[in-house]
């Protein structure tokens, strides 16, 4: 996956500026900016507090991915079914990095980590129709909408990777 643009260090012939590490809790300020920025486009008001009360509570793995150094993207990965089910959470990608491919490396990357953990037999995400069709071109299926489900014009959209795309 090639990020280089013409404003990009790589594109200079320096190393690649991505890197997609684990998520700390010193990282929480700048994930919760990264909503801000995506609200109202792309996220509900009322689900800055449900991302904050995730990162406290209810997150198991989940990544941060530096462009340059700066926090840029985000995304979790959480399990069901007695660890069988990977559940993809809580993906969101700074605004004036988007189209350039670090959603695309950020999902991959957990899609190949839950490859190599072995004994998952599912992997799904919940969206709404602001990102479906994202997950949609990199192998997920659509299998259930619900309208106005994380709030009023956001409606949720299940969807399961089968792999293909």
């Amino acid at each position: 996956m090639d990020t280089r643009t013409p404003n990009h260090p790589h594109a200079a012939g320096r190393p690649d500026p991505v890197v997609i590490r684990e998520y700390t809790p010193a990282d929480k300020a700048d994930v919760l900016r990264l909503i801000r920025l995506n609200t109202p486009a792309s996220f509900a008001p009322a689900e800055e507090a449900d991302l904050d009360e995730y990162l406290e509570h209810r997150r198991e793995l989940y990544y941060v991915l530096l462009a340059n150094g700066t926090i840029a993207g985000c995304g979790g990965i959480n399990f069901a079914d007695g660890g069988t089910t990977a559940k993809i959470s809580w993906d969101i990608v700074h605004p004036a990095w988007q189209g350039r491919s670090l959603g695309t490396r950020l999902l991959e990357y957990r899609i190949e980590k839950l490859e190599s953990l072995g004994g998952i037999r599912r992997i799904t995400v919940r969206t709404s129709q602001q990102a479906h069709r994202f997950y949609e071109k990199r192998g997920f299926v659509l299998r259930e909408v619900r309208r106005d489900y994380w709030a009023e014009g956001f409606d949720l959209y299940a969807m399961e990777y089968t792999g293909r795309r």
